[in-house]
């Protein structure tokens, strides 16, 4: 079954406002849609139940709260099946924001989030640290040009 094709012009209105402020309350989406609040409120439980959404998130500011360096960490791994076992480790440290086991050169690539290059130098060493992983190559993240969900789910949905 084609979820897309499931999913209604309202749904998709209620979506597009959760993607632009998943705080946003119901009675705020039911004004712009000129819904009633419980409308909203059992459209959103009927796409929670579908698992087209999963949960809301909050956006935070790391530049806000000091954390101004971000860089990508390559992880080169000795046997790629152990991927599951660094990925665990690696959980255990919160500058990591995002892993991906991946293909290519690389059997994990890391995103870190530091104050600076001094705490960014002590995260990779922690991840070097991890058994199974061979080697880190690090790249640092000049500019975030692009971060949009939004892009995406309007492709997903236009009709």
């Amino acid at each position: 079954m084609d979820l897309v094709r499931n999913i209604d012009k309202t749904d998709k209105l209620i979506l597009a406002c959760l993607i632009e402020n998943a705080r946003m309350p119901y009675t705020e989406i039911a004004k712009k849609l000129n819904v009633s609040a419980g409308t909203i409120h059992g459209r959103v439980k009927k796409l929670e139940k579908r698992k087209i959404i999963t949960g809301a998130t909050l956006k935070i500011n790391y530049e806000t709260v000091g954390y101004t360096f971000t860089a990508y960490v390559g992880v080169i791994l000795g046997r790629t099946i152990e991927s599951e076992k660094i990925i665990k480790k690696i959980t255990l440290i919160p500058e990591v924001t995002v892993a991906s086991v991946i293909s290519g050169q690389y059997g994990i690539l890391c995103k870190v989030r530091c104050k600076n290059t001094k705490h960014a130098k002590n995260i990779i060493y922690k991840i070097n640290n991890i058994n199974g992983v061979l080697r880190t190559e690090s790249m640092i993240s000049l500019e975030e040009s692009i971060n949009d969900k939004e892009r995406l789910f309007k492709s997903i949905f236009e009709t």
